[in-house]
């Protein structure tokens, strides 16, 4: 049975090199960006599924400006067949909602396919609400925080990874799944791979391919603006308590003073 899988996958500036922001505040993106390493987890379940499956392929959906594919090409060189970027200036400040009402367009343009994978939350941005609202775009089921996928019959058996274990979800497909980091050991990308990569194909669309208006994404879809970043306050230096034998009575007596106790 062939699966069809697209996974949505981010493109951030590389966590290594000291961040900077813009003029408006919001994080630099005019550098090569890297595939955001919370999505190389979902990259490698879709392809172990599809290798399960026996047949179908990979599709990768992401929204980026400037027409940054780096991150993608990664991880094409994993597996993935093909890919769709989304590059709008228009989507400039977008907030989560036009995040997922963008990605949930792209993926229309996809083709057909029998589920959606991605993380649960960017590295970047850390809101973990996109998933849930792109499924909500989509009308399909979603399941979230997976620790392993099983798909066959057109169903998905999910384990769900919870604050006390886990636990056991079953829902039809097409199915919006997020994969929490950790669960899968993602491949590196051989040299075969990575040559294969620059020749698989990368759909580039603007908002007017999408049939989306300009003004109900970016900041004006958003509603928000950032007025001003400043760095967080310097911690203070604590109290040192002496121990001269009754040193627990002056915590004591300091937590209480604090109101903690």
């Amino acid at each position: 049975m062939a699966l069809n899988v697209v996974v949505c996958v981010k493109q951030i500036p590389d966590p290594a090199d000291p961040g900077a922001l813009d003029a408006d505040f919001t994080l630099k993106r005019d550098v090569k960006l890297i595939l955001d390493e919370s999505d190389s987890y979902g990259v490698e379940m879709a392809l172990q599924l599809v290798d399960t499956a026996g047949g179908g392929e990979v599709t990768l959906v992401s929204m980026a400006p400037n027409g940054e594919v780096s991150g993608l090409r990664t991880a094409l060189a994993m597996g993935a067949a093909k890919g769709v970027l989304v590059s709008d200036d228009a989507l400039a400040g977008s907030g989560a909602l036009e995040t997922a009402k963008t990605l949930a367009a792209a993926i229309g343009k996809a083709g057909d396919y029998d589920l959606v994978i991605s993380g649960v939350e960017s590295s970047d941005g850390y809101t973990g609400v996109v998933p849930q609202m792109l499924a909500a775009q989509l009308g399909h089921p979603m399941v979230s925080f997976a620790k392993s996928v099983e798909v066959s019959d057109g169903k998905i058996k999910v384990a769900r990874q919870t604050e006390t274990g886990s636990q056991d979800v079953e829902a039809p497909t097409p199915c919006v799944v997020s994969v929490t980091a950790g669960v899968v050991e993602p491949r590196y990308p051989s040299f075969k791979g990575i040559m294969a990569a620059k020749s698989k194909p990368v759909d580039t669309l603007a908002l007017g391919d999408l049939g989306i208006d300009g003004g109900n994404v970016g900041w004006a879809g958003a509603g928000q603006e950032i007025t001003a970043v400043e760095d967080a306050p310097a911690r203070q230096a604590g109290e040192i308590v002496e121990d001269d034998g009754e040193g627990f009575q002056k915590i004591v007596a300091k937590l209480e003073e604090l109101k903690v106790i």
